[in-house]
């Protein structure tokens, strides 16, 4: 990490959605639907004002994970394109400020979590904002082009801590929504590092596009796209599966096979001949795959109680 806070000139004013953007609010709405999911996707019905209250410290602890992020991360933010107009590097909030943010609100919703839902709640909440912080963003994204294998699973805790805030307890289910999320992350990532090689270049990031070039990374895509491939459909004989899920993973996998496919025959002649449009393609289903499954799992877990859902 880079002290930035004496190379920008910070606003005297920070507004309110400055400290908004710091908590990575699009991150945090994947954050709160898969934790959702998982929670109505438990045997055990939740009282609602209990379940509103749990879902909101989780989406805090997410945001105060952003935060977190973004101080340590504010000396790469400020080389990249992509992160660039981030609050820090923009010169609108201080990266002091942001780690104060980010601790506060941990603290805050991992208590809370744990006081409105359970311990074991609190506690997954705790090591999933541990893990994204020390683990993935003070070591592995800097260190190695695993980064976003193993940090992918900070990610996929959601789904779990949501079915432990309804059942207090773990079960094989949760983890296969881990799985689903675990799984989809990498393909997810480097796709976006194909087009965005140049920014992880110069911000020295060992993404795997950096380390191993295009061509690796395009094996790595479709090798990660197909173990993705037949652990969505396998879901789908679980407790969590059924018919609506099935017809959806049909669908959505059969789109993101060929797309992997397609980026897999590829090589720089061709990317570079229409701007990676086919990587673009592809990184953009990749947000619906996700949506898409997880939307089948909750719909799936509205119909069972009416004798629709499931097998």
């Amino acid at each position: 990490m880079t002290d930035v806070t004496n190379a920008q000139s910070y606003d005297a004013d920070p507004q309110l959605g400055d400290y908004y953007a710091l908590l990575k609010p699009r991150v945090m709405q994947l954050v709160v639907f898969t934790a959702v999911v998982g929670m109505l996707a438990a045997p055990v019905s939740v009282n609602p004002v209990i379940g509103f209250a749990s879902i909101l410290f989780l989406a805090i602890g997410a945001g105060a994970s952003g935060a977190l992020n973004m101080w340590w991360d504010a000396d790469i933010d400020a080389v990249m394109k992509r992160t660039v107009n981030r609050p820090i590097p923009a010169g609108k909030v201080t990266a002091q400020a942001a780690l104060y943010l980010g601790a506060a609100l941990s603290g805050l919703a991992v208590m809370m979590l744990s006081l409105s839902a359970n311990l074991l709640a609190g506690f997954m909440l705790a090591f999933t904002i541990f893990f994204y912080v020390v683990p993935y963003t003070m070591w592995l994204k800097r260190s190695t082009p695993q980064n976003i294998v193993i940090g992918g699973a900070a990610g996929a805790f959601p789904p779990v801590i949501g079915w432990v805030i309804a059942t207090g307890s773990f079960a094989v289910e949760p983890w296969l929504m881990f799985a689903l999320i675990f799984m989809w992350t990498p393909p997810h990532f480097w796709a976006l590092a194909l087009f965005m090689r140049n920014d992880y270049d110069d911000a020295k990031v060992p993404m795997l596009t950096v380390t191993h070039g295009r061509r690796a990374t395009r094996n790595h895509i479709l090798a990660y796209t197909i173990l993705l491939v037949i652990l969505a459909f396998g879901t789908a004989f679980s407790a969590i599966g059924g018919w609506v899920y099935l017809v959806t993973a049909l669908v959505l996998n059969a789109l993101f096979l060929k797309g992997a496919y397609d980026i897999w025959q590829r090589d720089e002649v061709m990317s570079e001949a229409d701007n990676f449009a086919v990587e673009r393609k592809f990184f953009r289903l990749s947000l619906w795959y996700l949506f898409a499954h997880f939307g089948a799992i909750l719909i799936e877990a509205t119909l069972k109680p009416v004798g629709f859902g499931g097998w």
